[in-house]
């Protein structure tokens, strides 16, 4: 027990490693740190909503409280016959439009950051099939791969289970992507959450994203949208390297397939500790 404490109280005090940094941690209480400015944006809003909903209780807490107190039938044995009072019926009308402006401006500002699609870097294509991804690099010389889950006999030490797959979509830092998401069956949801970004697939139709990832590191998200028998066995992993090391993963996947420079960049991201190493 008191083991097991005072490795949280380490944990909380040292943080994760920067491969653990985006997944769920023991006593975890708040959202994964973002890695994308729409994350981010999303991480702020949700914390001020918080303060909002914390007032909000904490002052209807104060009026339940000071109702019980004041008018209860012991300090207040002649009840009031009150029935209207121009003051506060104008107050309970006002303030909460009030609020509700405080909210939507920066809710606003959010949906245009989300939709607003900046000028890209290059541009990826994510079919969704049941179950497993397929991608595709139009702008890098056709290359194309699909994505799956990789069995739990082939997990390498600090790859998570039901989450690593065995071709990675692979993007640099601070690169613009656009992310044209399509479904070949049914309809899938191809999610990162770390990135801020849900996009369905639906088959017959192009939807469009976009992410800007800024720190390097393995990221995972699944299909979170219903999808057949082995919907839970969809993941997706991205992994952001720098642009160095992206062209190298470019040309040698375009030399020698995927397989190859995944385990390159395997090794190389491990070595730096961007990749748990058990």
């Amino acid at each position: 027990m008191i083991t097991g404490f005072a490795a949280a109280l380490a944990m909380f005090a040292i943080g994760p490693s920067p491969a653990a940094a985006t997944q769920p941690q023991p006593w975890q209480m708040n959202l994964p740190e973002g890695v994308t400015p729409v994350m981010e944006s999303i991480v702020g809003f949700h914390n001020f909503l918080l303060w909002v909903i914390a007032a909000i209780s904490l002052f209807v807490l104060v009026l339940l409280v000071y109702a019980l107190v004041r008018f209860s039938a012991k300090a207040h044995p002649l009840p009031s016959k009150t029935t209207h009072n121009s003051v506060v019926e104008i107050a309970w009308t006002v303030v909460p439009i009030l609020i509700l402006i405080a909210i939507a401006i920066p809710s606003f500002r959010l949906l245009y950051l989300q939709r607003d699609y900046p000028e890209a870097d290059f541009t990826i294509k994510a079919t969704g099939s049941q179950w497993f991804w397929s991608y595709e690099y139009p702008d890098h010389g056709d290359i194309a791969f699909d994505s799956l889950l990789k069995p739990d006999a082939d997990l390498e030490p600090g790859e998570p289970r039901l989450l690593a797959v065995d071709a990675p979509m692979v993007v640099p830092v601070n690169a613009t992507v656009s992310l044209i998401v399509t479904g070949n069956d049914v309809i899938h949801s191809w999610t990162v959450p770390v990135f801020g970004e849900k996009i369905d697939a639906v088959p017959g139709r192009l939807n469009q994203a976009w992410f800007r990832a800024e720190t390097e590191g393995v990221y995972y998200g699944n299909c979170v949208e219903l999808c057949g028998k082995d919907h839970a066995f969809m993941p997706i992993e991205v992994r952001v390297v720098s642009q160095a090391e992206f062209e190298e993963w470019v040309e040698t996947t375009a030399a020698q397939g995927v397989g190859p420079a995944t385990r390159m960049l395997t090794e190389r991201m491990r070595a730096r500790g961007l990749l748990a190493a058990n």
